[in-house]
């Protein structure tokens, strides 16, 4: 009995010592995906001139677009399309009018998925497959990615960084593809942005997120009417990130 004891004494030590050598490799994993240096998406850029860049995510509403052009025009604006690879499959000619206008077109990926639900290999080939369906179309490499649904994951973020893109995401969002967001709502989102964090959001430098839906053509007049007549100007993300700079040198 005592010889049963002891044993089961020392099977009990070394179940523990198993234990806590297994929380401690788990530990140290979680702490080097934790400590791993990820890119940091572009959301804002630091200068005091009064410049903002409009961005447009586009995998559907090709029909508010013409519309959107029309008052980018109107108001003197360069803006950002970020286009999925499957958007610019069904519409080409109107990709190649948004370019036309002098506007920047950049990635998206390619089917709109959630990019932290895909491995970095995945990642890389929704990127790749809508950089040549682009570049086929307008001769030009694209740069910059906004994720889908402005997710942030490792994966989404590693694969943009290795593929050589920056990855951005925004300050001021207008939401409005939510069926609540009225033009009144939209608007206020962007000229009266809510404290967030005991922050208010600061306009200078800032990229406002956007889609083409009807309620934001019906907003974007008095948006960009009230801005310009605080002294904004609409800048292309590519050249938004040249304010940083110094010297403020544009391509």
């Amino acid at each position: 009995m005592f010889i049963l004891h002891i044993t089961k004494i020392k099977f009990k030590l070394v179940t523990l010592v198993v234990i806590f050598l297994c929380l401690s490799v788990i530990r140290n994993n979680t702490m080097s995906v934790s400590r791993l240096d990820l890119p940091s998406p572009l959301e804002q850029v630091k200068t005091e001139k009064k410049v903002m860049a409009l961005t447009v995510n586009v995998d559907w509403g090709e029909e508010y677009i013409p519309s959107l052009l029309d008052i980018f025009e109107e108001y003197q604006a360069k803006v950002t399309f970020f286009v999925t690879g499957r958007w610019a499959e069904k519409n080409p000619e109107l990709l190649i009018e948004m370019a036309s206008r002098g506007h920047q077109i950049e990635n998206h990926g390619y089917s709109h998925p959630h990019p932290d639900k895909l491995s970095i290999a995945q990642n890389k080939e929704e990127l790749l497959k809508t950089e040549e369906i682009i570049r086929e179309l307008l001769g030009k490499k694209t740069r910059f990615y906004a994720p889908p649904y402005g997710e942030r994951g490792k994966n989404g973020l590693l694969a943009a960084d290795q593929l050589g893109y920056t990855t951005v995401l925004w300050t001021l969002d207008t939401i409005d593809w939510r069926a609540d967001s009225t033009p009144e709502l939209i608007a206020q989102r962007i000229l009266e942005p809510k404290i967030r964090f005991s922050v208010k959001p600061e306009k200078n430098g800032a990229i406002v997120l956007m889609h083409p839906k009807e309620n934001t053509v019906k907003a974007l007049p008095r948006i960009l009417a009230k801005l310009k007549d605080e002294g904004f100007e609409f800048v292309t993300i590519e050249k938004l990130i040249t304010f940083s700079l110094p010297g403020n040198t544009t391509p």
